[in-house]
């Protein structure tokens, strides 16, 4: 299927609506999907179809393939594509948008707690594409769809992947490529650069009219604040906050921290040069083009208060007074800080809180820095630690340097010690909140490359294991091994 039909066939038992089509049409542009040819299914994910009730098998189906590959469009669909703008590695970029993504509507969770918005991501050119041709790769595209569904099942905030349609059609990055679209969900993909747009052209109805559609849509009880605007601005600042607390507790960097990629709803959006730590280098840069470090991994925490500045700078013609904004982005501090000590606390197995919390996190990351201790697996093996155990073996062999491990995990097993902790007990909870399985490059490399020879096994494998992180998975176990020697050379970008 070819070209776009606009036929009212059944093409799956979803119904549509677009309550981001209710917004005056200068926020979006009403624009149908770009057919791919002989389009074929890649990747489905059974724990995002259930979300919106939704049968995986369906998405066999010869109309759904079409639908979500935006070469079928029914009648009741309006497709459209977002405006907004952002500052981009710091500097303001002017208008963007939705350079390759279509928003096909949204439809009800299967929960009746709210709705999702379907959107295809590389379904073709749009009035924002600049210089770009509107597609999604192969490879980005698996990228994109297990990161969405690992950092779900980590219970990290997230946008979703429905699944992956791919073509044989080419596309050009470094070298030619095939294209893929990924169906991505969330219940808005509504953007601080979304305000900012409006901010910056100095257009502040509409800056209103898009405050009071997030705030009727996504938070009515702010409605009721003295300052509904300002109260917007502080709870987006708290999300804020935790998302990257959950970030660096489980050692995920984004890459891309632009405005245009950061939720209004604090949900992690617009997986590219993503990775997850393995070596602790907390000035490690996951995104090849990164070249000053802007979003390292130490610096994620402020660059996400910087970026709910920019929002409080968007915002500040509705909130009305500089000291206003002020006191709503007061709270990002105190809020990351709480949430990123708490993870923490639980990822060390410690049920009470300590004035030297602080002091012993700062000794363990130093410690984890020097002997280049891979992140996932020492809080994962931490669990076996004992304070009667002076070996410690499984944890302590993870060190270059011991006996700094050993000075410590004195420190350690005496707060363990000050609040009685029970070794198995423990170790149950630290299991429960670190996990054995991630994201790791290589892993998703693998797929790709097998998934480029028409092979896609191994992408419905990994995102089994991908969905089970905390479990023990014996028939997996090499799943958790540290990178092969070849994933040295692996390097992601913007492009990716």
């Amino acid at each position: 299927m070819n070209s776009i039909d606009s036929s009212q066939a059944t093409v799956s038992p979803l119904a549509f609506e677009n309550g981001f089509a209710t917004l005056p049409p200068s926020h979006y542009t009403r624009l149908q999907p770009t057919p791919l040819p002989a389009p074929y299914l890649v990747a489905t994910s059974a724990s995002a179809a259930n979300l919106i009730g939704l049968d995986p098998t369906k998405l066999q189906n010869e109309d759904m393939l079409a639908l979500l590959t935006g070469n079928l469009v029914p009648e009741n669909v309006t497709p459209l594509s977002a405006v907004y703008s952002g500052h981009q590695f710091g500097v303001w970029a002017g208008q963007l948008g939705d350079g390759r993504a279509i928003l096909l509507g949204d439809v009800a969770a299967a929960s009746g707690d709210g709705r999702f918005e379907l959107q295809l991501k590389g379904a073709g050119l749009t009035p924002y594409s600049r210089m770009g041709d509107g597609r999604a790769v192969l490879r980005s595209s698996i990228r994109e769809f297990l990161c969405s569904e690992a950092m779900a099942a980590l219970g990290i905030p997230t946008t979703r992947a429905l699944c992956i349609t791919g073509s044989d059609q080419m596309v050009l990055r470094e070298r030619p490529e095939t294209a893929a679209v990924v169906t991505r969900m969330a219940p808005s993909f509504v953007r601080f650069g979304s305000f900012e747009h409006w901010f910056y052209n100095q257009k502040h109805d509409e800056l209103k009219t898009l405050a009071d559609y997030v705030i009727d849509q996504f938070y009515p009880a702010l409605r009721q604040a003295d300052n509904p605007y300002k109260a917007l601005l502080t709870e987006v600042t708290v999300r804020t906050a935790r998302l990257m607390a959950h970030w660096q507790a489980v050692g995920f960097m984004h890459g891309v921290m632009n405005t245009d990629n950061m939720s209004i709803l604090g949900l992690t959006l617009d997986y590219g040069p993503f990775g997850f730590m393995e070596a602790f280098d907390p000035h490690h840069i996951c995104n090849h083009t990164d070249q000053q470090g802007r979003y390292s991994y130490t610096r994620q925490p402020q660059i996400g208060e910087w970026n709910c500045y920019a929002l409080g700078q968007a915002m500040l013609p509705l909130i009305g007074t500089i000291e206003d904004v002020q006191s709503a982005l007061r709270i990002y501090k105190p809020a990351f800080g709480e949430q990123f000590v708490g993870l923490m606390r639980e990822k060390l197995g410690l049920n009470t809180r300590h004035q030297d919390d602080t002091a012993l996190l700062d000794h363990m990351f130093g410690i984890m820095q020097d002997s280049h201790v891979d992140f996932t697996q020492f809080f994962r093996k931490l669990s076996t630690f004992k304070p009667a155990d002076p070996a410690n073996a499984a944890v302590r062999d993870l060190f270059l340097d011991r006996p700094a491990f050993d000075e410590w995990a004195l420190q350690y097993a005496a707060r363990l010690q000050a609040e009685a902790s029970n070794d198995d007990q423990r170790q149950l909870a630290m299991n429960a909140v670190n996990p054995k399985y991630i994201l790791r490059n290589y892993l998703a490399q693998t797929a790709i490359e097998k998934a480029q020879n028409k092979d896609f096994s191994e992408i419905a494998r990994l995102l089994a294991v991908l969905e089970k992180p905390f479990d023990e998975q014996p028939e997996n176990e090499h799943y958790a091994d540290l990178p092969p020697d070849w994933a040295n050379d692996l390097e992601v970008s913007c492009s990716s």
